[in-house]
């Protein structure tokens, strides 16, 4: 509960009470403290198991830690009947850039059928994607953008 108290603030916890309550009132005060936390304690656990005797057998493996949503979603995660990991290990997240960026470019992607490797799709690049963003040059005859927020 106090794991991260140290000496130096324990000796000024210490000599704080003794000046508070005096060196006559501090036993009795630590009884009454101590007292009170232990029927804390008996009170949690008491509610505890009302709780589980509540819940039935089918809870009988029912962790109150598991109400922490961290976690819970880490169990949850960690759990091989949802078929998570084999779906995190089958996502190749360079594989998918590169088709949205086919397709937002407007080329056929390579692993689609009927492409071919020598279709000219990543050509020069040698199957590396550019993803900078060049400007187009408008024609003469082309009005530039109007927008109408800029005026």
């Amino acid at each position: 509960m106090f794991n991260d108290i140290g000496a130096l603030e324990l000796v000024t916890l210490v000599v704080l009470a003794v000046l508070v309550f005096g060196p006559d009132k501090l036993p009795k005060v630590i009884q009454d403290v101590s007292r009170t936390i232990r029927k804390i304690r008996e009170f949690s656990d008491s509610a505890k198991q009302d709780i589980r005797q509540e819940l039935g057998p089918e809870f009988k493996d029912f962790e109150f830690e598991d109400l922490n949503p961290k976690t819970f979603i880490r169990k949850q995660l960690d759990n091989d009947e949802l078929g998570l990991k084999e779906i995190r290990n089958g996502f190749d997240l360079k594989k998918e850039m590169a088709e949205v960026t086919d397709a937002v470019h407007g080329r056929e992607s390579e692993s689609s059928p009927g492409a071919s490797s020598s279709s000219g799709t990543s050509g020069s690049t040698g199957g590396r994607i550019d993803m900078s963003k060049k400007p187009e040059t408008p024609a003469r005859d082309d009005r530039p953008p109007f927008d109408a927020d800029a005026t």
